[in-house]
């Protein structure tokens, strides 16, 4: 049975294995969308340890992190998905949906939920709208690289 709990980044190997996870999770995002300058992937364990954040990860009963998700309210009542990582071995597991729910649940009191990914990497925009999101805007952040912004409503209206 898999767990999720907060994850503290002040902890040295929770700060190891978050920061494992999402060099290998990013670093697939980075070849299915033929863009290597993810934000994720230039960051060193010290600029992770320091980020304002809010992780969750998904543990399984040997507390092997298996995905994890990171939020930030950045305007009142919006809730941003700012990271969302899988170990490539648990790919297709459900965790990524289980981490999303976590947070639907965790953040009943939001009005929105907003998340981005590449519009290339059809499996993340796949399981966004599966979990309620809907496309909202496209930019072109680099050439030919383009980030699809997702919204999804909250309980509160």
């Amino acid at each position: 049975m898999n767990t999720i709990m907060k994850l503290n980044l002040q902890d040295e190997l929770t700060l190891d294995d978050l920061w494992s996870l999402q060099h290998k999770a990013y670093r697939l995002e980075a070849e299915i969308i033929g863009f290597r300058d993810i934000p994720p992937l230039l960051e060193t364990r010290e600029m992770l340890s320091r980020v304002k954040e809010e992780f969750y990860g998904c543990l399984d009963d040997t507390e092997e992190l298996l995905g994890a998700v990171a939020v930030m309210e950045e305007s009142p009542g919006k809730l941003t998905v700012t990271r969302m990582m899988v170990s490539p071995d648990h790919f297709r597991q459900g965790v990524a949906g289980r981490l999303l729910e976590y947070i639907f649940d965790r953040y009943d009191r939001m009005e929105q939920f907003i998340v981005s990914t590449g519009t290339l990497n059809l499996p993340a925009v796949k399981l966004y709208t599966k979990h309620g999101f809907v496309p909202a805007q496209a930019e072109e952040v680099a050439p030919g690289v383009e980030l699809l912004e997702l919204h999804r409503a909250g309980k509160r209206q």
